[in-house]
């Protein structure tokens, strides 16, 4: 584990972590493992930040992090971690020895809106909550005495955006609320992560903001499971001219995810993601679909099946199936930390845009190769960047800003791409 102090013995500058969706099982369960890895109540299995290639990247010390967020529930956090506790996703006994960091989270988290509402048809009511959301995460990083606030979208998948003049009955196409939030982090100037395959900064209309943005970001969809299996799977067919023929999987899951992703729509967006890693693996989309469950007994446990048909050597026709059985919040929890880290770390590199290296952690990511080894080669990278140089001081911003930089530079460029009208696609 990182270090409380630099090598002066200064304590490093303090990091913001704004979850989107923060009373979720991801973000609780994140916020409750970050409190137990700063108090060394447990290993860091499951972080990659924490291993060897990290270790002088000058990544924030996990004791540095403090949390915040948006949701519109209301249950507090650590009623949230006593849950999840029950259900066997973190470790009983562990909600009540971090309680105090629980409910200093929830002490900052502040109510997100619906998807339905005035904003879905009401331009200056759309406008209203983005400038709000903004103000929270300035709010936030100022009071705390934040060197930088990191926004990371781990809220429930939404149905694809219609496309620009789609929308029902109106000329106005509304943000839907990942988007909302992805434009409130760009106006603050925060670093945002788009852990969802929502639209976030996806969207048509935040095209021309995305592509002037003054801080880092990554995504989308973060790879915990099926994904990740298939992103080491594919490019061993590939590798060895083994041609597949169908490619097919089922997904049985429960809690929020399972409900989310009842409605085909939603499911569907999910679906588009690991379709891409095949594409991009095979060179082709085989034959075969993916097919999502809702399975409420299960909860926040998940089974996927993958059933392979491939061709050998003179048309010998094979099949290779896979179980994978998890628990979903507790796979994504450390790469949300990791991603935290590793974005806060490109935006005191003085890095914009996207993060080259970060598709290691996404279905669908910005750029970069599609297999996991390529992947984890472009990260390593990233990593042997992110050292300083003897000269650097820990914990200095390299553009010169630190606590009080939310609200400056990047809110002209965004406010002006959240209200733009259609504009193209990335």
């Amino acid at each position: 584990m990182t270090d409380r102090t630099d090598s002066s013995g200064l304590r490093p500058p303090r990091t913001g972590v704004w979850l989107i969706g923060a009373r979720g099982s991801v973000a609780t369960t994140a916020i409750t493992g970050a409190a137990a890895l700063a108090a060394r109540l447990h290993p860091p299995v499951g972080m990659v930040t924490e291993t060897g290639p990290f270790a002088d990247a000058a990544l924030p010390p996990l004791d540095s992090l403090v949390f915040g967020g948006h949701d519109t529930a209301s249950c507090p956090l650590p009623k949230r971690a006593e849950a999840l506790a029950e259900a066997g996703v973190i470790p009983h006994g562990l909600p009540a020895a971090v309680r105090a960091e629980l409910a200093a989270a929830d002490a900052a988290l502040r109510p997100g809106a619906p998807a339905a509402g005035p904003a879905a048809e009401d331009t200056g009511a759309e406008e209203d909550l983005i400038a709000g959301y903004a103000a929270d995460l300035t709010e936030f990083t100022r009071t705390h005495g934040l060197a930088r606030t990191v926004v990371i979208n781990v809220a429930s998948t939404e149905p694809p955006p219609p496309e620009p003049g789609e929308a029902p009955g109106s000329a106005h196409t509304p943000l839907p609320p990942s988007s909302r939030y992805a434009a409130a982090a760009l106006r603050a100037g925060c670093p945002y992560v788009n852990f969802t395959p929502s639209a976030g900064l996806h969207h048509p209309r935040l095209a021309a903001a995305a592509r002037t943005a003054r801080v880092p970001y990554a995504g989308r969809d973060g790879k915990t499971g099926q994904t990740l299996l298939r992103s080491v799977l594919a490019p061993m067919f590939a590798q060895r001219a083994l041609a597949v023929r169908a490619w097919s999987g089922t997904n049985l899951l429960g809690g929020g995810d399972g409900a989310a992703l009842a409605d085909p729509a939603a499911a569907a967006a999910k679906n588009a993601g690991k379709a891409r890693v095949l594409a991009d693996n095979l060179g082709t989309l085989p034959e075969g679909e993916v097919h999502i469950d809702d399975v409420p007994a299960m909860g926040d446990w998940k089974t996927a099946w993958d059933h392979i048909a491939f061709d050998g050597f003179l048309g010998s026709r094979m099949v290779l199936q896979t179980t994978w059985q998890g628990c979903d919040s507790a796979l994504a929890a450390p790469l949300v930390l990791d991603l935290a880290r590793l974005v806060a770390r490109a935006d005191e590199r003085g890095l914009t845009g996207p993060v080259p290296g970060l598709g290691f952690y996404f279905k669908d990511p910005d750029s970069g190769p599609a297999d996991l080894p390529g992947q984890w080669r472009a990260l390593l990278d990233l990593a042997r960047g992110f050292r300083p140089a003897p000269h650097d001081g820990a914990g200095t911003d390299e553009r010169g800003g630190v606590a009080g930089r939310a609200g400056a530079g990047a809110a002209d460029d965004a406010a002006a791409g959240a209200t733009d009208g259609a504009g193209s696609a990335r």
